[in-house]
């Protein structure tokens, strides 16, 4: 159950910076409650899921998934730049992410 609250702290944390990115430096009202909600929840989550997981673990996975998650949505949702080294650096840190919840 730790792990599930873990990726949904991930999943929010990449929702929040969606929105902060959409709030524009907090200059549009919706996008900016989104972000407090959605990264309230993210430490939310967080926090539960560190109960027994642990930090060292739990952090870096929350981390990988909040890094990844937005990298490949600002390529997609955002029309950022992609290429072929950041799709490849972004499954590294999905490989460490997976690697890191094998050791545990």
């Amino acid at each position: 159950m730790y792990w599930l609250f873990l990726i949904l702290a991930g999943l929010f944390e990449v929702i929040g910076i969606i929105n902060l990115k959409l709030s524009e430096s907090f200059s549009k009202l919706k996008p900016t409650i989104f972000f407090i909600l959605f990264m309230s929840m993210s430490f939310f989550f967080l926090s539960v899921s560190l109960i027994e997981i642990p930090i060292s673990i739990g952090y870096g996975i929350w981390t990988g998934v909040g890094a990844s998650g937005s990298v490949l949505l600002g390529m997609f949702l955002f029309k950022e730049p992609k290429s072929a080294k950041k799709l490849v650096l972004v499954a590294g840190i999905i490989f460490s992410i997976v690697s890191l919840k094998l050791i545990t």
